[in-house]
């Protein structure tokens, strides 16, 4: 299984406190019919940590029924409880996902030997194509270029890595490490281009949530060698990037999802809805970008 290209890390629509069938299956549709290369239900931007077990299948049931095997759906199924992350990857698998996205085990901070038997733990349950998940500004552990190869090594399910740490010299060490058929996913938007420079196959993106036509071109032109293309997406999206946050993801994606009309604003505590000023800086903004 191939993971290459965009990939939006869908937000996940809600309506007096409920999932937004009817929302989420149209911004699915849009993300399809815009050239999206993959979508990601129940990641960090999918406020996965606020959704109950029934609705976390729910969403990615959804999903998966939506997509239709248009373009693969990579689905959250992480958590830093190892048990429960088996029974979603387990979910993951049963609902007709082509693959699991498994972040670190956030708060637990275990040791490189517990993130590596974590993971281990996962494979020996369920068979399928895993993507790990690293982004140790959310979780307070990063998991190491020699760890992320002594999985890959050892675990065939192991496939790649979205790599959230912002650093591309360690992006570099686990191409270094894995070789270059080792999927390496941005997450971050901001260095999609940079990633792609040495070797990586594309990003999960959450600026691709408004943009899906724009983040899918990026990676495009690039693997089509048209360099001064996919640099020119690159600077396009780069104030972009800066926007969706200016504060707490998923709150500004959200925000703009809404004033485009494609959703409801509402999010889930602890989350809570821009502050007026930045509001108002997304309207005047996305009022600017034609977007609104």
């Amino acid at each position: 299984m191939q993971f290459k290209g965009a990939f939006t890390a869908l937000v996940t629509p809600f309506s007096n406190g409920l999932l937004d069938e009817e929302a989420y299956r149209q911004l699915i549709e849009w993300q399809l019919e815009s050239g999206i290369n993959g979508v990601v239900p129940c990641g960090t931007t999918g406020e996965s940590a606020t959704l109950s077990h029934d609705e976390h299948k729910q969403v990615i049931s959804i999903c998966v029924d939506q997509v239709k095997g248009r373009v693969p759906v990579l689905a959250g199924a992480g958590s830093n409880n190892t048990a429960e992350a088996v029974e979603l990857a387990r979910f993951a698998k049963e609902a007709g996902a082509d693959g699991a996205l498994l972040i670190t085990p956030y708060y637990n901070k275990p040791t490189q030997e517990g993130l590596y038997q974590h993971f281990k733990r996962i494979a020996s349950e369920v068979s399928m194509p895993f993507i790990l998940y690293n982004v140790p500004g959310r979780t307070s552990v990063n998991l190491l270029p020699a760890t992320v190869a002594r999985l890959n090594k050892d675990i065939p399910d192991v496939l790649g890595i979205k790599e959230a740490t912002g650093d591309l010299s360690q992006v570099s060490q686990v191409l270094e490490c894995c070789g270059p058929d080792f999927q390496v996913l941005s997450g971050d938007d901001f260095t999609v281009l940079p990633l792609l420079s040495v070797g990586g196959c594309g990003v999960i993106s959450v600026v691709s949530n408004i943009l899906p036509d724009k983040m899918s071109g990026l990676c495009s032109a690039w693997f089509a060698g048209d360099l001064p293309k996919a640099q020119e997406q690159h600077f396009f999206l780069a104030c972009f990037s800066r926007m969706m946050f200016l504060e707490t993801n998923p709150i500004p994606v959200k925000t703009a999802l809404a004033l485009m009309g494609r959703i409801k604003l509402e999010l889930r505590l602890p989350l809570v809805p821009m502050s007026p000023a930045n509001a108002e800086c997304m309207r005047t903004f996305l009022t600017d970008k034609g977007l609104i």
